[in-house]
């Protein structure tokens, strides 16, 4: 059965802070407090390195559009030639991980599971079934996405986990959901109002779809927390039954001078006024989260 069930930290801070503004600019005493060095332990195991084989099995209806933005990203992160600040260059840090390197991931199967065949509420059981879809391949992962009418347990209090199975035929796992209808508010923040605190405009999404561009940060958690953190004994924080990994101990923030319910400075494309911070394929901007920089031991963003 699944190991590590590590759990994508969009949301965290919204229970127990005040929001105190999403706009796009930073008042002067943001920056008052010294950041004090995060550190996450290396438990000594094994990181997911080389060629990474991503199979996508998406359970639920998507459209081709919605698809494409996921598949677009994914390609993104070893395309070197985008403009800059890049997502290649995000999922870079990974490569600083002692015990890891350089990775490439790679597009591997796409499964459409458009029927419901397990219908529309799914245990954590079911998404390992899934997963297994994907096959048992060592060094892939196999990634379960949702679409925003599927219900998952736990949905909307983490927004994506990754974990791994037991056994021979071992292979690490991702799920991700579309909570477009379900919990905006706490998984696709800041393209929709935070669920608490001030009800600020929400932030212009940059592929045009609230629910698939939050799937992308979440995405973009569970995936540096799969390849850093693969079978429990990676990087992290914390007990291992609840780990603070790569990006989920730097939940909330997008640019610098974040602060919680503020998402930082960040880039605004002037045509479509969405925010962003990393170019991708096909002309992509996508908002990708902070990640922790074992270099520096601090969260680190794009701009």
């Amino acid at each position: 059965m699944a190991s590590s069930s590590a759990t994508c930290g969009t949301l965290l801070f919204f229970a127990s802070t005040i929001f105190l503004s999403t706009l796009i600019s930073e008042p002067a005493s943001a920056a008052l407090v010294q950041q004090q060095p995060l550190v996450l332990k290396y438990h000594n195991g094994i990181l997911l390195k080389g060629k990474i084989t991503v199979n996508l099995i998406w359970y639920g209806k998507f459209t081709p559009a919605q698809r494409s933005i996921i598949v677009d990203f994914l390609q993104s992160l070893n395309s070197p030639r985008a403009a800059s600040p890049s997502a290649a260059s995000w999922w870079m840090t990974t490569e600083k991980y002692k015990g890891g390197g350089a990775s490439t991931l790679v597009v591997g199967k796409q499964i459409l599971e458009e029927n419901y065949s397990l219908g529309k509420m799914l245990k954590n059981s079911n998404l390992v079934y899934l997963a297994a879809r994907g096959g048992h391949m060592a060094g892939s992962i196999n990634v379960v996405l949702t679409s925003e009418d599927v219900y998952v347990d736990g949905f909307c209090s983490r927004c994506g986990t990754h974990g791994s199975t037991r056994g021979p035929a071992r292979f690490a796992y991702a799920w991700v959901g579309n909570s477009e209808t379900q919990c905006p508010g706490q998984c696709a923040w800041p393209f929709h109002q935070p669920l608490y605190g001030p009800q600020t405009p929400p932030l212009v999404a940059p592929n045009g779809d609230v629910g698939v561009d939050g799937m992308v940060i979440n995405l973009a958690t569970v995936l540096a927390g799969a390849v850093t953190n693969p079978y429990n004994s990676g990087y992290f924080q914390g007990p291992a039954t609840a780990p603070l990994e790569a990006v989920s101990a730097c939940t909330g923030m997008f640019g610098s001078g974040s602060y919680p319910g503020y998402p930082g400075n960040l880039l605004v494309d002037k045509a479509s006024g969405a925010s962003y911070n990393a170019n991708g394929v096909n002309g992509r901007k996508f908002l990708l989260p902070a990640i922790w920089d074992p270099q520096s031991s601090a969260c680190s963003t794009l701009v």
